[in-house]
C-alpha cells in the first residue's frame, strides 16, 4: 500500500490517479485542501510565467498543460460532476502588459525569446491589449499575448478530488504525520500525531511512503524545500471585469488578475521570504491593490470577498521534487512552488513511471543527502 502525505492538490491527484490504476492508496492530512492549494490562484501559465534561467521548468509547465483537458474531463466524471467546465478550467490566455518603454522592450526580448523556443505568443499594441480588455488603464504602451496559458479553480479542483476519493473508496486519514517509521534505512510507514497531543501514537505501514507535504516536507525528511509566503486577495463584481488573466510589472514587481466565472477576480501574489508566518498583512494588500490598480484602476470599485495568505514550497532551483528519493520506501511529490496546481498531473504521471526524460529533470537525485 502507498501512504500519501499531504492533501494538497499534488497528494490528492496522486492519491486519485493510484486509485484509479486500482492500487491500495490511504491519504493522510489533519485539513486536506487548506494550505497553498487553497489560496493559489490557479494560473496554468507555463508561457506566460517563464524565465531566461528556468527552460527547465518551462518544459514541466508545458507537458503538463497539454495533460490538463483530459485530466479535468476525468476528474470531473469521477467526481459526479456535470463536466470540466465545473472546475472553472479556461483557456483564452494571459496578456502580459508593458507600461514603460523599458517594460515594452523587455517584453519584446521575452518574445524573441518564446519564439526561438518555438511557444506561440504574439506581440499586440497598447490599442490591440484594450481591444481585448477595456478595462485596461489606458497607459498600456503594449503587451505579448500567450494564448495558450489557461487558468483553472484549485477550489474547485481540490472538492472535486475529494468527491472522487471518497466515491472510489480511498481512505482519508485526517490527522498530522509526527514523524517517518524506519527499519534500517529503509522508510516503512509512518508515525501519526495524537489529537490533542496526547496518548498513543497510531502508526501506519506501507510499502512506499510519497512525502507530498509542500512546505512542511523539511520536517519529515532532509529535504531541500522551504516556505515562500504569497498573500492573495479576491475580489468580486456583479459584472466581470476581465475575460483573461492579465499580468504585468508595477514598480518592479510583478502582479496578476485571474478573473473566475462566477465573476470573482483572484489579484496576486506576494512572493515573501517569511518563514512559516501566514498573516495577511496591511502593506502586502496594499501592494497588491496599488499594483493592481495600475493595470486596471476599476479594480478599486470591487467588494474585498476574502484575502488570505498561503505557503509555497520552494526549492533553491525552482524545479520540484519528484520520484524516488534515495531512501527505499520514500518518494517525493513536493518542491512545486508556484506550480503546484499546473504540474499536478504530470507529477502524477511521472510517479505512476509515464515518464522518463522528464522524470530524470526533477528528480530529488540532483541533490544530495534526501532521506
Amino acid at each position: 500500500m502507498d501512504v500519501i502525505v499531504g492533501g494538497g492538490v499534488v497528494g490528492l491527484s496522486l492519491a486519485w490517479r493510484l486509485a484509479r490504476e486500482g492500487r491500495p492508496v490511504t491519504l493522510v492530512d489533519p485539513a486536506p485542501a487548506s494550505g497553498a492549494s487553497h489560496a493559489a490562484a490557479g494560473m496554468l501559465a507555463p508561457v506566460s510565467e517563464v524565465t531566461y534561467t528556468e527552460v527547465p521548468l518551462l518544459r514541466l509547465g508545458v507537458a503538463s498543460l497539454r495533460r490538463w483537458p483530459a485530466f479535468a474531463a476525468e476528474l470531473a466524471a469521477d467526481a459526479g460532476l456535470a463536466g470540466a467546465e465545473a472546475l472553472d478550467l479556461r483557456s483564452e490566455g494571459t496578456l502580459d502588459v508593458a507600461f514603460a518603454a523599458d517594460d515594452l522592450a523587455a517584453l519584446d526580448e521575452l518574445a524573441a525569446y518564446l519564439e526561438r523556443l518555438e511557444l506561440p505568443v504574439r506581440r499586440l499594441t497598447g490599442r490591440e491589449c484594450r481591444r481585448l480588455e477595456p478595462m485596461l488603464a489606458p497607459s498600456v504602451r503594449g503587451g505579448l499575448l500567450a494564448a495558450g496559458d489557461s487558468w483553472v479553480d484549485p477550489r474547485r479542483v481540490t472538492a472535486a478530488l475529494l468527491a472522487a476519493l471518497d466515491r472510489r473508496g480511498v481512505q482519508l486519514v485526517r490527522a498530522r504525520v509526527g514523524e517517518l517509521l524506519r527499519d534500517g534505512g529503509q522508510v516503512t510507514g509512518v508515525r501519526l500525531e495524537p489529537p490533542g497531543g496526547g496518548g498513543r501514537r497510531a502508526e501506519l505501514r506501507a510499502e512506499r511512503v510519497i512525502l507530498a507535504a509542500g512546505a512542511w516536507s523539511a520536517g519529515l525528511a532532509e529535504v531541500p524545500v522551504r516556505p515562500v509566503k504569497g498573500q492573495i486577495m479576491r475580489l468580486r463584481s456583479p459584472q466581470p471585469l476581465l475575460t483573461r488573466c492579465v499580468r504585468g510589472t508595477v514598480h518592479g514587481t510583478p502582479v496578476y488578475l485571474v478573473p473566475r466565472g462566477d465573476g470573482e477576480l483572484v489579484v496576486g501574489a506576494t512572493q515573501e521570504e517569511m518563514g512559516f508566518d501566514t498573516r495577511v498583512t496591511a502593506g502586502g494588500l496594499y501592494e497588491l491593490l496599488r499594483d493592481a490598480r495600475e493595470l486596471v484602476p476599476g479594480v478599486t470599485e470591487l467588494e474585498v470577498s476574502e484575502v488570505v495568505a498561503g505557503l509555497r514550497p520552494g526549492t533553491p532551483d525552482n524545479l520540484p521534487l519528484i520520484g524516488p528519493s534515495g531512501t527505499p520506501g520514500l518518494a517525493l511529490a513536493t518542491g512545486h512552488h508556484r506550480g503546484g496546481v499546473l504540474l499536478a498531473p504530470l507529477t502524477a504521471d511521472i510517479l505512476l513511471g509515464e515518464e522518463g526524460e522528464l522524470a530524470a529533470m526533477c528528480s530529488p537525485g540532483r541533490f544530495r543527502d534526501i532521506s
